[in-house]
């Protein structure tokens, strides 16, 4: 996911004192309550990952290297790197879909996404998909991947069973992540231009609501916990993390996060939160019924904006794209129950 125009402004503002906190461990940095397994190989060194799912059954994360035009596949069982896919133009996006056997993967270098078979790890199709793909989410009663189409202002409705474009849902600025919620049977996506979250009824491919964030600029990552009733966003743009009750349509709460938060993962097994930031910034925070407590927060690593979570281990995965000359994903696990 790109960092917008008012992203990076910010940031430049930001730069030379959050740089030198971090530089020091934080001037009020918690440790991180995660402890390091190991650093795996990960490929040579890259200059950016990004968006990167797990398959717990199968034991496989993919991960997309943006830089380099691949989806790196590991085998979090073995610990290993067992596959790179390659020519999947500046993947973005990555999201396995086990019941389909299928992974699908947003390549915005030729605004498409690439249909990957999980058996093969071949790309059996693409299918256009805007002017610039990103987040990537499952609609399972309606067999249909919904794709945030950021610059074109739109969402990408695929049919996984004919591998066709068959809608484009526009949403009136750039969209950020999009995210299924099984409770409701919608579709939500960050209208982040103007800050709004956007439902969408899979049904009908309308859209069904519109809430404005308050205390977010840049609404871009987005996360669902469908038991709770609750959404997650990361606000880019002023550091924030947001937390919205889809039960009744209204914020919780606006936390402060690392600076240009992006990934956002969670363990539902232990009401765990990760929110990587660009900064390389990790906050950690424990979902409760009404909001998010943060643990912990601290410098990570250079540009450690990816997190994945193995629901079945608790196991948690950052891909870090220059360590020693060589990329690494290091693989931690909660030190709290």
């Amino acid at each position: 996911m790109p960092l917008s125009m008012r992203s990076i402004v910010a940031s430049a503002n930001a730069l030379l004192v959050a740089g030198s906190l971090w530089a020091c461990g934080g001037a009020n940095a918690q440790s991180l309550p995660l402890k390091t397994v190991r650093d795996a190989p990960f490929g040579p060194a890259t200059r950016r990952f990004d968006y990167a799912s797990v398959d717990p059954k199968a034991g496989l994360l993919f991960a997309a290297d943006l830089a380099g035009g691949h989806v790196l596949v590991f085998d979090v069982r073995s610990e290993r790197l067992v596959r790179s896919i390659d020519g999947v133009s500046s993947v973005h996006g990555v999201l396995v879909v086990p019941e389909q056997g299928r992974v699908y993967a947003s390549a915005t270098g030729r605004d498409q996404v690439n249909v990957v078979d999980e058996a093969t790890l071949q790309v059996v199709a693409t299918v256009p998909a805007g002017h610039y793909p990103d987040g990537i989410a499952w609609a399972p009663k309606q067999k249909r991947i919904y794709v945030s189409d950021e610059h074109g202002d739109t969402v990408a409705v695929i049919d996984a069973a004919t591998n066709r474009l068959i809608e484009t849902i526009p949403l009136g600025g750039e969209v950020g992540n999009t995210q299924y919620d099984e409770g409701s049977g919608l579709i939500y996506s960050n209208e982040q231009t103007h800050d709004e979250m956007v439902g969408i009824d899979p049904q009908t491919d309308k859209i069904v609501s519109r809430n404005r964030l308050t205390d977010c600029e840049g609404a871009h990552g987005l996360l669902i916990d469908a038991s709770l009733r609750l959404a997650f966003i990361a606000c880019e743009d002023n550091a924030r993390l947001v937390v919205f009750s889809l039960s009744d349509h209204r914020q919780i709460s606006s936390t402060p996060s690392g600076r240009s938060p992006d990934v956002l993962a969670y363990d539902p097994g232990q009401h765990l939160l990760y929110v990587a930031s660009e900064s390389g910034v990790i906050s950690v925070f424990r979902v409760e019924a009404h909001g998010a407590a943060k643990l912990g927060e601290d410098f990570l690593a250079d540009n450690a904006h990816v997190v994945a979570v193995d629901p079945a281990t608790h196991r948690v995965y950052f891909p870090l794209r220059h360590t020693d000359g060589r990329s690494v994903l290091r693989i931690m696990e909660p030190t709290q129950p």
